[in-house]
């Protein structure tokens, strides 16, 4: 039988259930209004083949001019070996332009990544699962519209980079809480709709404690809600995410491009992802 032409195109809304198909190939759980979410912050390219099926899709998603991170990368599994993963990762450097590269990999894509430039610098753990019945903590509070500027501030210093249209899409579909100490913002977190419920993160704080106090907000007006939470293995609230019901299920390996130079973490610091694809 004649291989198939495979074509490299600009991701748009059209593309939509098929790439949502192909994630369900994954088992990943993104739905429709998972992708749109991803494509509204994004540039990106899929894969159509001449017989006209989107065999493969890629999304950058930039943070200013800081650095960019690619994701939602897959081919489908009939399409494997044949090049197409490399095809739509150089695609993704030339919208990337010159920014620094962040993705979180797979254990499939990673020998591909490292072929690439690409030098891990993390874990993140995938937990998930229906929280256990929680305390309201003290010292949190639901924020405010005029507590976003702030927010996006916050996340600025924690992140190192420009998030503002991720938070401005937060605003839009989710909530936001903080810890406020003499009248500053010093923690926040998001909640949103996300795959089989909703997802907790960015989660911004100075501390585990902190941390675990922004997730309690949200986990405690929810008993028995299918909650997601992704994290940095170092970030000290794993454990924790477990005991109160929230499993680890699986993750991923952060890797950058070029690698990023040892640095004192800045404070405010990242306790959780907006999730694995987003950073």
């Amino acid at each position: 039988m004649q291989q198939e032409e495979i074509e490299i195109r600009d991701f748009g809304p059209d593309h939509i259930e098929g790439a949502v198909a192909l994630s369900r190939q994954e088992n990943w759980p993104h739905r429709a209004q998972d992708w749109q979410m991803a494509l509204q912050l994004s540039r990106g390219a899929v894969a159509i083949s001449d017989q006209g099926r989107l065999t493969g899709t890629i999304l950058v998603t930039p943070y200013g001019a800081d650095c960019a991170m690619i994701n939602m990368v897959i081919v489908d599994r009939n399409e494997r070996g044949k090049g197409l993963a490399r095809r739509l990762m150089e695609k993704a450097f030339a919208l990337a332009e010159d920014r620094p590269l962040r993705l979180v990999a797979t254990a499939d894509g990673m020998p591909l990544y490292q072929k690439l430039g690409f030098v891990p610098s993390g874990t993140i753990l995938q937990h998930q699962g229906k929280v256990a019945a929680l305390g309201a903590p003290g010292g949190v509070e639901a924020a405010g519209s005029d507590d976003v500027l702030e927010i996006k501030a916050l996340d600025r210093d924690a992140y190192g980079a420009d998030r503002e249209a991720l938070i401005n899409a937060l605003a839009e579909r989710g909530e936001f809480a903080v810890i406020r100490r003499d009248g500053a913002i010093e923690g926040y977190a998001a909640i949103r709709p996300f795959g089989r419920g909703e997802v907790i993160g960015p989660v911004i704080a100075g501390s585990a404690v902190d941390a675990r106090a922004l997730v309690s907000f949200f986990a405690a007006n929810r008993p028995g809600a299918f909650l997601r939470v992704d994290t940095d293995s170092r970030s000290g609230i794993a454990d924790w995410l477990t005991e109160i019901g929230l499993a680890h299920v699986g993750g991923g390996v952060a890797m950058d491009r070029p690698s990023k130079k040892d640095a004192q973490q800045a404070r405010p610091k990242v306790y959780a992802l907006a999730n694995q694809a987003l950073g």
